[in-house]
């Protein structure tokens, strides 16, 4: 079972490079994140036309979370209890009996803004879900652009960068925190080696060519699938592309009946 997340920066201005991806490497789930799109505008015929379901909640310009598959999406839930706000940030949805939970976490501005503790609370609520919801023992994905470089193996600059918010002790913590009820990072289980990316800001100069760039985008599993977990890797190869993303795809294989 190959699963995959990319976080796409507006899935129609993505659109050639996200169907091309899927002719060509035919996962068995990819989500998506940032699809910034309403629900009556999301591209499904595109997706139809190439063999691929869709389930998905979003909203204009902001956030947005999609799950894709050529096999049956099963069990689909949007969001978590007690939302605060009515943000389009996490969906779940069962693909040939393995449990998915995409989320894009909140970015959290600046460590002094209230965007920051909402962060944080996030986190403490996501927590709260999977602990509610879920065994560990349970074959479980949690996938996504978590907003977190969780080592300093996972930024170009651990030195410079730390105490950004998305490599800040506290979501280190938090991070930390969720991990600890049940879940591996594949990636790092099967690549300990550093300088391996997700994200390069459009912002600074040849960010993507100088290879600055941030590992923020994850594919973590409770340890019935860690197990099985053959091959994680990064996809370069769309961040290379015409009008990309400013993420490129996460893949993991699980050999699974």
């Amino acid at each position: 079972m190959k699963v995959a997340s990319f976080n796409v920066n507006s899935v129609r201005a993505r659109l050639p490079v996200v169907v091309e991806w899927l002719r060509q490497n035919g996962p068995d789930v990819l989500a998506l994140q940032e699809t910034k799109v309403q629900d009556a505008d999301f591209p499904t015929e595109a997706f139809v036309e190439i063999g691929y379901h869709c389930v998905f909640r979003g909203q204009k310009s902001y956030n947005g979370v999609a799950l894709l598959s050529p096999h049956a999406i099963e069990n689909v839930d949007f969001g978590l209890p007690d939302e605060p706000h009515d943000e389009p940030r996490l969906v779940k949805a069962c693909v040939k009996g393995v449990t998915i939970v995409n989320t894009y976490v909140p970015q959290g501005y600046l460590p002094d803004s209230d965007k920051f503790l909402y962060k944080l609370e996030w986190f403490e609520r996501l927590g709260a879900y999977f602990q509610q919801r879920f065994q560990p023992t349970d074959p479980l994905l949690w996938v996504g652009d978590l907003n977190i470089a969780p080592q300093a193996i996972d930024v170009y600059d651990p030195e410079g960068l730390l105490g950004h918010v998305c490599f800040h002790p506290k979501v280190h913590e938090a991070l930390a925190k969720v991990m600890g009820w049940g879940f591996t990072d594949v990636f790092r289980m099967l690549c300990p080696g550093p300088g391996q990316y997700t994200f390069w800001d459009y912002r600074a100069p040849n960010a993507f060519r100088r290879n600055l760039g941030w590992r923020l985008d994850h594919i973590m599993a409770t340890a019935p699938l860690a197990q099985k977990c053959q091959r994680c890797e990064i996809d370069k190869g769309p961040r290379a592309a015409e009008r990309p993303s400013d993420h490129t795809p996460v893949i993991a294989d699980f050999d699974i009946d």
